[in-house]
């Protein structure tokens, strides 16, 4: 859960952005929600399907309405006040449609209220924009969540690269990860992301299937574990039942040096292009640039991926409070696809890093 006193912090800075408007600001964008106020919808409900609405004070006070169908992880919000609509009770009729249900009652204490984040709007532009700028530098209690995301991740790394076996599916080892983390975290949990047999180019990762493994098979694991909306995003490569070939390791040898490079860059004020090249350099001097396709790593917090991206040609430069992910990954004919990732917070004095996973082959 985020802290209240910080959730106040970031409205402060977002009304800031907005020259400090004189009239309360209406907002239904389910991330600004959560990262202005807390408001976190749990996905594993009957309700969970619709979100709230907040509403900032020009004294960045502010007050959340939601319909009393939503789960109870919304009660754990940091507003000044909260208003549940009673929308549909289970036994009476409800007076209108689940959507049209909570601005009535915005209106009855904001008279003339609306919805401004709305993205057809030059506001609702303004607003995204801005507060996707403000996201980029993480408070404390957000980097909290985003380094529990990632012990509860490392629990189920661990397992699989411990059992990980022939003849297992693709979705046998989705299994087992999804339970170790629910167990972990004692809740349950939204585990997504690659649990993928890579031969190659042709398939670089993927959602779980009844592929079974094979002998030599090269595994992608690269999943998140998402807390409260926050994830951590990181990854290993297994060969499977058997010592990688030499020119398995080839491959994790170069993306371990490639990751290297990434973090002697991962530096406040550094441009993120450059972040890149530092890694492409690696495959490039190996005679394996053309077989990593794809960025060297993005941002990361309540979206996967955000700002900043570490791509060629990025204009975005590191601040201090980013939380970016290292990706490298190789992907060659006849040999295997392979990527790595780790999890970084940058500071002032370089990085700190988030994410402690063996990346081992074996």
């Amino acid at each position: 859960m985020l802290d209240k006193n910080l959730c106040l912090k970031r409205r402060q800075a977002f009304l800031a952005s907005m020259d400090n408007p004189r009239s309360p600001l209406v907002l239904s964008d389910p991330a600004h929600l959560t990262w202005l106020s807390g408001f976190f919808v749990d996905p594993f409900s009957l309700g969970a399907d619709f979100g709230g609405l907040l509403v900032i004070n020009p004294d960045a006070t502010c007050v959340i309405f939601y319909d009393t169908r939503l789960p109870d992880s919304v009660s754990l919000c940091v507003a000044d006040d909260i208003v549940s609509v009673n929308w549909y009770d289970g036994i009476s009729h409800p007076k209108t449609t689940r959507a049209l249900a909570l601005l009535p009652e915005v209106e009855k204490r904001f008279p003339g209220a609306f919805i401004h984040d709305r993205i057809d709007t030059s506001q609702g532009v303004e607003i995204h924009e801005a507060i996707s700028k403000l996201r980029r530098k993480k408070y404390p209690d957000e980097i909290a969540l985003i380094k529990r995301s990632a012990q509860i991740a490392e629990k189920a790394h661990t397992w699989v690269l411990k059992n990980i076996a022939p003849g297992m599916t693709e979705l046998d080892l989705y299994a087992e990860v999804q339970k170790i983390c629910t167990t972990e975290g004692g809740q349950p949990l939204i585990v997504y992301g690659d649990f993928a047999v890579s031969p190659g180019p042709e398939r670089k990762g993927g959602s779980p299937t009844l592929r079974k493994l094979k002998e030599s098979d090269m595994f992608i694991l690269d999943f998140s574990v998402v807390l409260f909306g926050y994830r951590s995003d990181f990854t290993n490569t297994l060969v499977v039942g058997k010592k990688p070939s030499s020119a398995q390791q080839q491959l994790m040898d170069l993306a371990k040096l490639a990751m290297d490079a990434g973090e002697n860059n991962l530096l406040e004020g550094v441009n993120a292009s450059h972040v890149y090249r530092s890694v492409m350099d690696v495959f490039l001097k190996a005679g394996f640039g053309e077989y990593f396709p794809h960025h060297a790593g993005h941002g990361l917090g309540l979206s996967h991926p955000e700002a900043p991206f570490i791509v060629p040609g990025s204009d975005e430069i590191l601040i201090a409070g980013d939380v970016v992910t290292l990706e490298p990954g190789l992907y060659v004919p006849n040999v295997g696809g392979l990527r790595i990732e780790r999890n970084y917070l940058i500071t002032e004095s370089g990085f700190e890093c988030l994410t402690h996973h063996d990346i081992s082959l074996v």
